[in-house]
């Protein structure tokens, strides 16, 4: 071949592989009970065959099930996994996993479980002496190059996830240095979808390819040929104000449901600005709802604000992810899912399931002796915020909860909400987590001293947070920034997402699109936040927590506004005669 031959395929070859490609789906349903040619599934476990490996090792071997009743007992198994995750999710999602078909066992008239052994080609197989796992991930492949292959063949392909990998393992009798991998189920189908079943139901959705391509160090996000993306600035310029024409639709259809007009009210507001929001009338049910606890410590508790050790940030962290706290009392109440993120805790934390561990830094430093944070550090948690939404919504789902934790936080935010309102500390600074009178007194003052220290301009929002802010705050800033940028709802806690609120508001002027204050806070510079942005408690019950208590609460609301505005009969179709 001459060198200036090209290698690769040619236009129509190259232009299938990739609509193959493409075209894969997981299938869960439609499989057709005739058998699959001998010849076929030998091509496909061929393509299987042919998948790269470590040190070319070929570590998989492939169990084909063609038998009923073995395919039945498998299918008990999978049942009592399957029931048994579904008893573990939240209500919302409970109720949307019982519409989905998670597997085909018995309608497929193929299994084939796919294996590793991470023994295969010795101790010096190439390339698997540092890193042992490459004989699993060498496996996976496998696995693609049979979904794809089958796909070539019209064949469809469900991989099935619901067993107890030692009670399959056992009823197959595999021996005991195997890997179990994959179970697949594998036949013929009328049809493919157009999209993947879980994102036709709405469970999850594609992540778009620029979310995950970083070029020369990760974070630095930027598509081959694309200059590397800036995250915040990209989702500044995604924000943008309500739809009017929904907006106009959802007045009138409040003003046509079979109720006087206004009966509902603030609920019917909390209504129109969901419908301007989607762009739809009557827009989404907001559920799923996930609250994210931002965690993060900080360095004014040297100064002597809070009666509480700073270690109980850690602590706090740990009891929710127990599932101990007052968060997840109500977020099990309402349905809701609990992400906790360490954006800053000042302690290494054990990386557990429902932790997402995103930390910037250990804690801010003392606000009242230098800057809190520097201004690439405020970014940076920023931008955490940012992802951490934009992966919650991707995951499937349709409102956001904000929640916090962290000692000493609610003087960062007297700080913040003093500095971008111009109110005195004295009347921004709240008790916290309950302190006496001198305490109180020094507080403010703490805060007055790093007003005055740092002097930050609230046109400079980014600068403020640096000075003054927590980050959490900063997370929580991003956080909102990205739900507007995604048109999802997103319910504000207390006074730290007050504070935070306001540095996103002095970000961009459609920053609030998607905000519904959850409830107002017995700090008092949560009322002053709260005027200032111009947001309306849907709740006031003198709560003071934090977590995201009082936006659970709220969430009941915004979903009763929604459904109200989706289910409720207008006059003219009840047949009922208006005044």
């Amino acid at each position: 071949m001459s060198a200036d031959a090209d290698p690769g395929f040619g236009a129509a070859a190259r232009a299938a592989v990739y609509d193959v490609i493409a075209a894969r789906r997981d299938v869960r349903t439609g499989f057709r009970p005739d058998p699959v040619a001998d010849e076929v599934l030998t091509r496909v476990l061929a393509a299987a065959h042919a998948a790269p490996s470590v040190g070319f090792s070929q570590p998989w071997d492939f169990l084909v099930i063609r038998s009923p009743q073995t395919r039945e007992r498998l299918h008990a198994l999978a049942t009592a996994a399957r029931d048994a995750y579904a008893a573990s999710l939240p209500t919302a999602r409970a109720r949307a996993f019982a519409k989905l078909r998670v597997e085909a066992i018995r309608e497929a008239p193929v299994g084939i479980v796919v294996t590793c052994d991470p023994t295969r080609g010795g101790r010096h197989t190439l390339g698997r002496h540092s890193q042992p796992q490459t004989a699993a991930h060498s496996v996976a492949g496998a696995v693609q190059n049979l979904w794809l292959a089958a796909r070539a063949e019209g064949l469809g392909v469900g991989w099935v996830s619901f067993f107890d990998a030692a009670a399959l393992a056992a009823e197959l009798r595999l021996p005991a240095h195997l890997e179990l991998v994959a179970y697949l189920c594998l036949g013929h189908v009328d049809a493919f979808a157009d999209e993947p079943e879980l994102a036709a139901a709405g469970w999850a959705h594609r992540r778009p390819l620029g979310w995950a391509v970083h070029s020369e160090e990760f974070g630095r996000r930027g598509l081959p040929g694309e200059e590397p993306m800036d995250l915040l600035a990209q989702t500044l310029a995604q924000l943008a104000p309500p739809h009017g024409a929904a907006v106009d639709a959802a007045r009138d259809r409040q003003d046509r449901m079979t109720k006087p007009q206004g009966a509902l009210g603030v609920l019917e507001d909390v209504s129109v600005q969901l419908a301007g929001l989607a762009g739809e009338c009557p827009p989404p049910l907001p559920e799923p709802a996930a609250v994210a606890v931002f965690a993060a410590d900080h360095g004014v508790h040297a100064q002597g604000v809070t009666p509480w050790p700073q270690e109980v940030t850690a602590q706090m962290v740990a009891n929710f992810l127990a599932g101990g706290a007052v968060v997840n009392a109500f977020a099990a109440q309402v349905g809701a899912e609990v992400a906790v993120v360490d954006v800053g805790v000042a302690a290494e934390l054990p990386t557990v399931p429902g932790l997402l561990p995103r930390k910037v830094r250990p804690g801010t430093a003392d606000l009242t002796q230098g800057q809190a944070m520097t201004r690439a550090e405020a970014v940076a948690a920023v931008e955490i915020g940012i992802e951490v939404a934009r992966d919650l919504v991707a995951a499937g789902n349709r409102c956001l909860i904000t929640g916090d934790m962290g000692i000493a936080n609610t003087t960062a935010s007297a700080a913040l909400i003093a500095a971008f309102t111009g109110v005195d500390p004295a009347v921004v600074t709240g008790r916290g987590t309950g302190i006496d009178d001198a305490m109180h007194a020094h507080k403010v003052e703490i805060v007055r001293t790093a007003l005055e220290r740092h002097r930050p301009d609230p046109a400079d929002p980014v600068a403020v947070l640096a000075a003054v802010g927590g980050l959490e705050h900063a997370a929580l800033a991003g956080f909102l920034l990205a739900a507007s940028a995604l048109r999802v709802p997103v319910i504000l806690d207390g006074v730290i997402a007050g504070a935070a609120a306001l540095v996103a508001a002095a970000l961009h002027p459609d920053a609030s699109v998607a905000w519904l204050a959850g409830h107002r806070s017995a700090e008092p510079g949560h009322a002053v936040a709260l005027d200032a942005l111009g947001l309306r408690p849907l709740v006031a019950l003198d709560l003071r927590l934090g977590e995201g208590t009082g936006a659970l609460l709220a969430l009941p609301l915004v979903q009763s506004a929604a459904r109200a505005l989706a289910e409720v009969a207008t006059f003219d179709s009840a047949g009922v005669t208006e005044k």
